[in-house]
């Protein structure tokens, strides 16, 4: 017996597969898909099963080292692995990597314990008089007479030597259970009842959950999705089948997470980035033996290793973070659409904000259009005003313009709470010299460097670089000023301008602990605090009832990304933190500050007008030639060397555009054009059908992936230009 094994080298050159030999004593048990250690040249290395056959002709051929006796991938997700690699042009082995935990990657040296509880019961079939017993283990016995079963480390506590003796003479039986590392929190399940639009969605979707269909629900902040979803999803397990939820950060899966544990108890199981490495593989595990019938999570979650989907739940469809910018740079919703069709089960995208792609999809039936167009009990969206910094700026202390902070002050004192948001983290954008004008830049980036006042730091948050922050100007000697702000700055400046203000600050810096997105939202809950201060990660899904203000401090900063998609960022933002006000009883207000208060995308968002913001954007996309009228593919060249950099950006434009009949912009440099001390420059190829290019695409980056000077990257329908 034979078996074809794909080995942990994820190069171009070694993306297939190698013959073994079976010995004889795993015959009986190999299984394709299960992870063996094999002989790889001098190295010894583990890989997956893809093929098993008899064959007689086995000369010069190694043996299987040894074999995993769990089967990590089953067919699915074996086919999706080769659907990854078509569609990304990763190998075939990093496709395979992406969707598993580190513990069960083909990755040597990797091992991770399953924890265990260890039990004592009494031997009832022993005589017990026989036996001389100190005044220690009798008491361990009486004990056991009264609770049958005893955690070992109890009884250790009297006498761990007696413990021993008493299992080795079999007085006592020692057994043990096995002990997941992660444990949701009991929550009180608050039963509610789906109002008319609600029902409307959910029968529709119930009607066809034997159907591969891609829905898009279209509802307004608070309109009561996840009611709807957590239904679906109760009739789904009923029906004997599972489901998978998605949701784009890992700020919100604490709070969705507990009301799905309240609902479904200990049947819900968790993937996300903010796990530790035994904690995934518990939870991985618990999914595969089929132990829970809900997976909750992150991007990667999409890859839980469920037998029987009935349902697939993508909220927050329109968010970046579906898209994985490392490589394979899959889309979560490719994914999602590929289990939906082999498990012929719906998969619904929902979102205030769908994206361009998705609501345009939906207009031409490619998706089934469903919509929550109302608040759930007819609740009124919240009142949202523009404060227009080009007037208030001067006259504000900072970026915090009067009307905001006096608002600010009105809502703490009727003891409600403030949302307040501003993406952009740090104390300042940028130090400066007034006079000489140089900019304090990482020496690695083509960047300037953002200061951290708490740790008095300025940092490169590209590549980590970070040095103590100077006083004086490094050419001219005179003294350097920051410029700018960031989450830090605005908090420091509440606390000056608000002394009743109890601020809680959310985003990166604050949040590397574990645990610390739910330790922060749970104290906003418990009023603790009576301001949220953040950055996007508190712009989406999150539900405080108390909340009836939301202040956006700088609306411009999305706006002025060089990106195609920047209005669209920018109104999503918008209208997503602007529904995070008046979700309780009391009726909610919004207040964002722009010094671009005529600009369509604040104007649309403004008047929570979706459609309307949708139109507007449409035609400029369609002048363009943007997505979705056209799909685009992001050529990165990379390398240390700028010339080398730039001489092969333009000799790869030529070669596409000398091959292909779809537009080719660029070379251009790439919007940051130095990171970790490498050039980047940057093609984009428009194209209506990748059959057209994938062919070129593939032919490059095969020419390009042994040469150590220069590093191609190719990504389909970028997030990010």
């Amino acid at each position: 017996m034979v078996c074809d094994c794909l080995v942990e080298l994820e190069h171009v050159f070694i993306d297939k597969t190698f013959t073994y030999k079976v010995p004889l004593k795993y015959q009986d048990k190999i299984k394709v898909g299960m992870k063996a250690t094999l002989p790889f040249g001098k190295q010894v290395l583990e890989g997956f099963i893809l093929k098993i056959e008899n064959s007689s002709n086995q000369e010069n051929l190694k043996e299987i080292i040894d074999l995993d006796d769990t089967v990590i991938l089953d067919d699915e997700l074996l086919e999706l692995g080769k659907f990854i690699k078509k569609t990304t042009l990763s190998t075939l082995m990093s496709a395979y990597q992406a969707m598993l935990p580190l513990a069960v990657k083909a990755k040597k040296k990797v091992h991770i314990n399953k924890k265990y509880e260890q039990y004592i019961t009494l031997n009832e079939n022993f005589e017990i008089d026989k036996l001389k017993l100190n005044d220690k283990q009798k008491k361990i016995i009486e004990l056991l007479k009264k609770d049958k079963v005893i955690k070992k480390e109890l009884l250790n506590l009297i006498s761990p030597s007696s413990v021993k003796t008493l299992i080795k003479n079999n007085v006592i039986i020692e057994s043990k259970n096995e002990l997941y590392r992660l444990n949701q929190k009991e929550v009180e399940y608050k039963p509610f009842k789906l109002n008319e639009s609600q029902e409307k969605v959910y029968k529709e979707v119930i009607d066809n959950l034997d159907k591969t269909i891609t829905y898009l629900l279209y509802g307004v902040t608070g309109s009561g999705k996840t009611n709807v979803y957590m239904e679906i999803i109760d009739k789904v397990i009923k029906n004997g089948k599972a489901a998978i939820v998605l949701v784009p950060e890992i700020s919100l899966t604490p709070q969705i997470i507990s009301r799905f544990s309240s609902k479904f108890k200990d049947r819900v199981a968790v993937l996300h980035s903010g796990l530790s490495t035994g904690e995934k593989y518990d939870e991985w595990r618990k999914i595969k033996e089929g132990k829970v019938e809900v997976v909750v999570g992150a991007r990667s979650a999409i890859f839980a290793p469920l037998k029987n989907i009935g349902v697939i739940i993508i909220d927050e469809e329109h968010s970046q973070t579906y898209k994985q910018e490392n490589t394979p740079k899959y889309n979560a919703i490719d994914i999602a659409k590929e289990r939906s069709k082999y498990h012929k089960c719906p998969l619904i995208l929902g979102s205030a904000t769908p994206s361009l792609e998705s609501y345009a999809r939906a207009l031409k039936g490619v998706y089934h259009l469903l919509e929550l167009t109302n608040r759930y009990n007819n609740k009124p969206v919240p009142k949202a005003e523009i404060i227009d910094m080009n007037k208030e700026f001067k006259k504000s202390n900072g970026y915090l313009s009067k009307p905001l902070i006096d608002e600010i002050t009105k809502t703490i004192e009727k003891d409600e709470q403030v949302i307040l948001f501003l993406n952009r983290r740090g104390y300042s954008n940028f130090i400066t010299c007034p006079s000489c004008g140089s900019t304090l830049k990482c020496p690695n980036c083509d960047i300037t460097l953002t200061y951290h006042k708490t740790s008095n730091m300025l940092r490169c948050h590209y590549c980590g670089y970070a040095e103590k922050k100077q006083d004086l100007c490094p050419k001219c000697h005179e003294e350097l000023r920051d410029f700018g702000i960031g989450t830090e700055k605005v908090e420091e400046n509440l606390k000056e301008l608000i002394p009743q203000a109890k601020v809680l600050r959310m985003d990166i810096d604050t949040t590397t602990k574990k645990n610390s997105h739910e330790e922060i939202i749970n104290k906003f809950l418990n009023k603790e605090a009576n301001i949220l201060l953040g950055t996007q990660m508190i712009a989406k899904g999150l539900d405080f009832p108390s909340v009836t203000l939301v202040g956006v401090i700088n609306a411009d900063i999305s706006l002025n990304f060089p990106d195609f998609r920047a209005s669209e960022t920018t109104f999503q933002l918008l209208n997503q933190v602007s529904g995070r006000s008046g979700r309780g009883d009391k009726e909610g207000k919004v207040l964002i500050q722009t010094f671009n208060k005529d600009h369509y995308a604040i104007k649309y968002s403004i008047d929570n007008n979706y459609i309307g913001f949708f139109n507007e954007e449409m035609k400029i996309r369609r002048s363009l030639g943007y997505p979705p009228y056209y799909y685009i593919c992001q050529l990165r060249i990379v390398s240390k060397d700028y010339k080398k950099a730039s001489d092969t950006s333009i000799k790869i434009a030529n070669y596409l555009k000398d091959n292909l009949k779809e537009t080719i912009l660029g070379p251009s440099l790439a919007n940051i054009f130095k990171i970790n001390n490498k050039y980047r420059f940057q093609i984009l190829i428009k194209y209506k059908d990748i059959n057209n290019i994938i062919g070129i695409t593939t032919k490059l980056q095969e020419h390009f992936f042994n040469n150590n000077d220069i590093k191609l990257e190719i990504d389909f329908n970028p997030i990010k230009l």
